[in-house]
C-alpha cells in the first residue's frame, strides 16, 4: 500500500510541474530547471518525502498595473509544491466554498463576480421595479493581515475532515502546508526595481511591515486559495447566519444587495463584529458604500447601471496605455514583428478584448481597434466583425 502512494506521490510532482510550466517556460528559473527537469524533479521528490525541502528565497518587485502591489514571485521549484499541493487540497475546498465566492476559481472570476451581481440587483428589485441597496465593503491590508495560526488551523480541520475518503498523504500535504503559510518571504528576498518603487505603497499593503506570524505574498497560487479558504466561514456566516441571500465576495470586496437600507446599515457593525473577532480584520471605515442600485455601482473594473453593464475607466485606461506601447513597439521595430513579438501582441490585445465583449462596449472596442491601433497592424492581423477579437492574417500563418 505504501508503495502506490509513493508511486502516486511521485507522478502527481510531474503533474504539478506541467501545470507551473504553462505560462512559466520563458523564464530563467523555469528554463534552467527544465535542461534536466527529471533529474530535478526526482531530486525535489526525494526532499518532499524525506521531510528536507525548503523554500527557496523569492523575488520581489512592485506591479503597477492593474493596481499598484507589492509581489514576491516563488523560485520555480517552490511554484512546483505550490500546484502540487493545489492540486490537493483546492478540490476539497471546492466543495467547500459558496458559490460566490468568486475569485481564483476555475469557471468563475472578475467577469463572473459583476454578472453575479447584476443578477443580485435585478433579483432583489424584480427586475428594477423595487428599491433595492448596494452595500460595498472592503478589508483593510487584507492580505497582510491574516493570521498564520489562524489559518492554518483552518486548512487542518478541512483536510482531517475527509482524510478517510482521499488517496492522497494527508500528513504529507499538511507538512508541505505548515511550511508555505509560515514562511516569512522577506527573508533572504532579492529585490528587484527602485526603491522609489514602494513609495506610496501604504504599510498595510506591504509584507515587510506585517505583524509576526501574519501576511501572505501575493503572487503564490497557494496565496490565492489560502485567501478564500481564511474567509469562507465568513462568507458561511454572512450568507446563512445573517441571512443575506444576494451576497457575494471577490478576495476581500464584499458586496451584499438588500431592499432594506435600514438593514444593511445594521449589519455592518455585525459583520465588523465577526472579522475583528475571529479574524483580526478590519473593514476599511473609508471603502463603505450604501447606495440605491439607481445610482449604479462600481465592481471588478466595471460599472453597473439598469439595464447595462460598462467596463471601468482604469480598466479602459490600461487598454489604451497598452494599445499606445504597442504602437510605439511596431515603429521601434520597424514595422517588423516576429513571431513572438505577434503572439504577445494577440495575446495581451485580445486578453483585453475578451474581457470586454463581457460589458456594453462595441463602440469602445471599434473605437479603440480602428482609431486608437495603428493601422501598420493591418499588414499582420485582421479583426472579427464586432471587434471582439484580433487573429492573424492568413498570409502570416
Amino acid at each position: 500500500m505504501a508503495k502506490i502512494i509513493v508511486d502516486k506521490t511521485l507522478c502527481d510532482l510531474f503533474r504539478a510541474y506541467y501545470d507551473a510550466r504553462r505560462n512559466k517556460r520563458l523564464t530563467f528559473n523555469a528554463l534552467f530547471f527544465e535542461k534536466k527537469y527529471e533529474a530535478n524533479l526526482f531530486k525535489l521528490y526525494e526532499e518532499i518525502i524525506s521531510e528536507k525541502y525548503s523554500i527557496s528565497p523569492s523575488v520581489c518587485f512592485i506591479s503597477f498595473k492593474p493596481l499598484k502591489r507589492e509581489i514576491f514571485a516563488a523560485n520555480f521549484r517552490d511554484r512546483i509544491v505550490h500546484h502540487f499541493v493545489y492540486n490537493y487540497i483546492g478540490p476539497i475546498f471546492e466543495r467547500l466554498f459558496i458559490n460566490d465566492t468568486c475569485s481564483c476559481r476555475i469557471g468563475k472570476g472578475t467577469s463572473y463576480g459583476v454578472k453575479r451581481l447584476g443578477h443580485f440587483i435585478r433579483s432583489c428589485s424584480e427586475n428594477y421595479k423595487k428599491d433595492c441597496y448596494i452595500l460595498k465593503l472592503d478589508i483593510k491590508g487584507y492580505f497582510m493581515g491574516i493570521d498564520h495560526v489562524i489559518l492554518y488551523e483552518k486548512i487542518e480541520k478541512s483536510l482531517n475532515r475527509y482524510r478517510e475518503i482521499e488517496d492522497f498523504d494527508v500528513d504529507l500535504i499538511l507538512k508541505l502546508v505548515h511550511q508555505i503559510v509560515f514562511h516569512d518571504s522577506t527573508k533572504g528576498c532579492r529585490i528587484t526595481g527602485k526603491k522609489e518603487d514602494w513609495q506610496g505603497l501604504p504599510k498595510n499593503k506591504s509584507l515587510f511591515f506585517a505583524d509576526p506570524d501574519k501576511g501572505l505574498p501575493i503572487g503564490n497560487l497557494t496565496s490565492q486559495l489560502f485567501g478564500n479558504v481564511y474567509l469562507n466561514d465568513f462568507d458561511h456566516f454572512v450568507r446563512y447566519m445573517l441571512g443575506c441571500k444576494y451576497y457575494g465576495r471577490y478576495v476581500d470586496d464584499i458586496v451584499i444587495v438588500h431592499r432594506d437600507k435600514e438593514y444593511l446599515k445594521s449589519i455592518i457593525p455585525l459583520v465588523g463584529s465577526y472579522l475583528e473577532s475571529n479574524l483580526y480584520l478590519k473593514i476599511h471605515p473609508k471603502k463603505i458604500y450604501l447606495q440605491h442600485f439607481n445610482k449604479g455601482v462600481r465592481f471588478l473594473g466595471a460599472f453597473l447601471k439598469p439595464y447595462r453593464t460598462y467596463i471601468g475607466n482604469q480598466t479602459k485606461g490600461n487598454f489604451y496605455n497598452k494599445i499606445q506601447y504597442w504602437n510605439d513597439f511596431l515603429m521601434e521595430r520597424n514595422f517588423n514583428l516576429s513571431e513572438n513579438d505577434l503572439n504577445l501582441f494577440l495575446s495581451s490585445s485580445n486578453s483585453y478584448l475578451g474581457m470586454m465583449k463581457q460589458y456594453n462596449t462595441y463602440r469602445l472596442r471599434e473605437k479603440i481597434l480602428t482609431q486608437k491601433l495603428s493601422s501598420d497592424f493591418l499588414n499582420y492581423v485582421h479583426f472579427f466583425d464586432d471587434y471582439a477579437k484580433i487573429i492573424v492574417n492568413e498570409k502570416e500563418k
